[in-house]
């Protein structure tokens, strides 16, 4: 029976110390797709952000930690931007509380009430480019966005989230959290891409290291940790696999039978 196989991208397929997919996980990515199985990135970047996976192909995205699904044609499975007056209350609660960095996530560029060392550090760890400082407020107003990225301590982050309360925070760093409506995840986006390919849960597997990566690997029919994942992550999956430079994607998918 051929299966989906759902692979977050930084610390899973992309190696933090390279920022780049990690060639074994390259190799495996086009075995499986010759099997027969579907492979599918889930990752909580835009699909403008996606680097570092060279041409590997991949049959759908699961993007915005499942507020965002498309096939590998662009065809958009779904959608859930946050609406405006949500945005536009993080706005005012930043204006009296703050400051704090925030950035609006769409789906052709990234935006910054501000620049200081927490985000540039985000985008030195993530290999990206620090996003362009703008009027946040008129970015609410005018721009579909589908996500937050908050600069803060998860210490600091509970007022912020009483100020937006129809979102929800998926913090898998201690410099940030991922900000997206409330019902999103990657488990979400799974059931989503599931159900458009016609592909049921049991013939799931997903890879992931982060605490955003959670809901997958409880939800696949089989969730498979990264080896460089911290404890709570890897009590979550059915299966611990070596780190991310030491080819535990390969060895998972050899010890499942898959390669």
């Amino acid at each position: 029976m051929n299966k989906a196989i759902f692979f977050d991208i930084d610390g899973t397929l992309v190696s933090f110390r390279t920022h780049e997919i990690v060639p074994s996980a390259y190799d495996a990515i086009a075995a499986l797709r010759k099997k027969g199985h579907k492979v599918f990135i889930a990752t909580g970047r835009p699909l403008h952000l996606i680097k570092g996976l060279q041409d590997a192909r991949f049959d759908g995205y699961i993007t915005f930690n499942g507020s965002y699904c498309l096939t590998s044609d662009g065809e958009e499975i779904y959608c859930d931007a946050i609406p405006p007056n949500e945005l536009s209350a993080l706005c005012q609660h930043e204006q009296q509380h703050g400051p704090y960095p925030y950035a609006f996530m769409g789906l052709d560029r990234v935006t910054v009430n501000y620049v200081n060392d927490r985000v540039i550090d985000v985008a030195r760890l993530l290999d990206l480019p620090i996003p362009a400082v703008d009027n946040m407020d008129s970015v609410a107003r005018d721009e579909r966005i589908i996500q937050i990225n908050l600069y803060t301590d998860e210490a600091d982050e509970s007022p912020v989230m009483q100020a937006i309360p129809h979102c929800i925070s998926n913090r898998w760093s201690p410099l940030f959290s991922d900000i997206n409506m409330r019902g999103n995840s990657k488990q979400h986006g799974i059931d989503l891409i599931a159900t458009h390919y016609g592909i049921a849960l049991k013939d799931t597997l997903a890879f992931g290291d982060g605490g955003n990566d959670i809901s997958m690997l409880r939800h696949a029919g089989i969730g498979i940790a990264m080896g460089n994942a911290n404890d709570t992550v890897k009590q979550n999956a059915d299966y611990v696999t070596d780190d991310i430079d030491n080819d535990g994607i390969v060895k998972a998918l050899r010890h499942l039978g898959l390669l």
